[in-house]
């Protein structure tokens, strides 16, 4: 107690979580954060050996598919709703269906994602927040064995 009153370090502001005054969107930034996450998550991606299956099935280049990552985000995450004005609703497991996703491609999904928020999300609340929410919607991505 006396180390806190006399410490010249200021004291860490508490960690706040989301509300829909102050959304996911906002706390990372806004557009720059939501960018910053979407094209973090697909460099990993490309670099990352771990995840080589799952790049491999992504049409190249990946300038196209970052940017409609990032609109999807961007809306998911509270802010402009940019997917839904340009393609109509996001219908996830439908727009994935062609492609066979496992048990396998959906941890390397969450590797990445996990990697870019460990890079991207500073605050803790939000980051294991959003960890957790982007678990479950990789895992209902799942349509094979």
């Amino acid at each position: 107690m006396i180390k806190r009153l006399f410490s010249k370090s200021k004291p860490k502001e508490p960690q706040q979580a989301p509300t829909p005054e102050n959304t996911p969107y906002q706390m990372m930034g806004g557009e720059q954060g939501a960018r910053a996450l979407s094209d973090r998550f697909y460099d990993i991606m490309a670099t990352d050996e771990y995840a080589k299956p799952l790049y491999d099935m992504h049409p190249q280049p990946l300038e196209r598919i970052r940017q409609v990552f990032f609109e999807f985000l961007s809306g998911w995450l509270g802010g402009p709703d940019l997917f839904v004005e340009k393609h109509g609703h996001p219908m996830l497991r439908k727009r994935h269906m062609p492609f066979p996703i496992d048990q396998d491609l959906r941890d390397q999904w969450m590797h990445c994602m996990n990697k870019a928020l460990d890079a991207e999300i500073d605050n803790p609340l939000l980051r294991e927040g959003l960890r957790k929410s982007l678990a479950q919607l990789a895992s209902h991505m799942i349509n094979q064995d």
